[in-house]
């Protein structure tokens, strides 16, 4: 005959850890831990396989459960708080400065190859300011046409 299993022997499932994460980390909010000691438990945490040795993380912490038999029961579904809204004008305004700084370079190394072949004496040298303009400008391109503007 099978002894049935103490509350405290109960396996942990991972949305438990969650919540006793979350109560760590308000812990530490108040300043009941401090942050070598709020990391510690956290790993431990996560290590934990039983509600007991979950319970035994937060035995002396404030407002938090004391004993294995306040444990939750097992959760069945989480509700995950909406995700906060994401802000597009900032890729926007970094693409403009990218771009800013690509044609300001580009266009002086043009006029540093355009000085080299007219002053050289040699006549139009190879065009290297290409290779220095082309590559980053394809790149710039394809982000600018990858990111639609907010229509």
């Amino acid at each position: 005959m099978t002894q049935p299993v103490r509350p405290e022997d109960m396996r942990a499932s991972d949305a438990e850890r969650e919540l006793v994460q979350q109560w760590l980390h308000r812990a530490h909010a108040d300043g009941s831990l401090d942050l070598a000691e709020f990391d510690a438990r956290v790993v431990r945490t996560w290590e934990s396989k039983t509600r007991g040795d979950l319970a035994a993380l937060t035995v002396d912490l404030p407002n938090v459960f004391h004993t294995s038999a306040q444990l939750p029961t097992p959760i069945t579904s989480v509700v995950l708080p909406a995700p906060e809204p994401v802000r597009t004008s900032g890729g926007r305004k970094a693409l403009k400065v990218l771009s800013t700084i690509w044609l300001s370079v580009s266009a002086l190394n043009l006029a540093l190859w355009l000085l080299v072949s007219l002053l050289g004496g040699d006549g139009f040298v190879h065009p290297w300011f290409l290779w220095v303009a082309v590559p980053p400008g394809a790149v710039l391109g394809v982000l600018w046409w990858s990111t639609h503007p907010q229509r």
